[in-house]
């Protein structure tokens, strides 16, 4: 195998208007997007940071959109589109593909900004310990990172993706499977008018997007 871990960075391109729709009320649309472009640094700074092995930036809907692009040669990644389908089968794709490669795989999505290189080398390490699975749960039901040692479809099946059932349903899948999960420190996502709020408040990426 070529590295004991790959971390893997999701990204939508950030056109404006497809981007953080639930803050365009309060952004509007181009604000919106720069926020997401400003989300996006930061997780891969943190994937970066980390240093827990190679990163990769998967894209939607492709990898042409050139902010990305810029992305991938400043910081160091590789490129790829995520395949059709819903979240858990683009998931299960990137993270098997990662699997074939590596001992384990982080995935994060580009929606926390607390969530940071720390979290990543946690995850790592839990994994390598001899977790089969690993997740930083978010306070919306979700979750803001996933790792895996192995890869079953069945995780990722059937999953109200967007709700706040996800985690919970994970965690059914999880005991269902018979697999050993750890479960970090509970993060919040960037994505409703007062989780802005909660964002200036607390001092990250930079202040306001312009």
């Amino acid at each position: 195998m070529g590295s004991d871990c790959h971390v893997l960075v999701f990204a939508k391109a950030p056109q404006p208007g497809t981007v953080k729709t639930r803050l365009i009320p309060l952004l509007g649309p181009e604000r919106a997007a720069c926020l997401h472009r400003k989300l996006v640094e930061h997780a891969l700074g943190a994937a970066v940071a980390a240093a827990s092995g190679p990163v990769e930036l998967w894209c939607a809907p492709d990898c042409s959109d050139a902010f990305l692009r810029e992305c991938a040669g400043t910081f160091g990644v590789s490129l790829h589109t995520q395949p059709d389908g819903d979240l858990g089968t683009r998931m299960g794709h990137a993270l098997g593909r990662a699997l074939q490669v590596a001992r384990s795989g982080v995935l994060i999505g580009t929606d926390c900004a607390v969530l940071g290189p720390e979290h990543i080398r946690e995850a790592a390490g839990a994994l390598a310990a001899g977790d089969e699975a690993v997740f930083c749960p978010a306070e919306d039901g979700g979750y803001a990172l996933i790792g895996l040692t192995r890869c079953d479809a069945r995780l990722f099946e059937d999953i109200r993706w967007g709700e706040s059932s996800v985690m919970d349903s994970t965690r059914r899948r999880l005991r269902e499977l018979d697999w050993r999960w750890r479960e970090l420190e509970t993060l919040w996502d960037v994505d409703r008018p007062e989780d802005y709020q909660r964002l200036l408040s607390a001092r990250l990426l930079d202040g306001r997007v312009t």
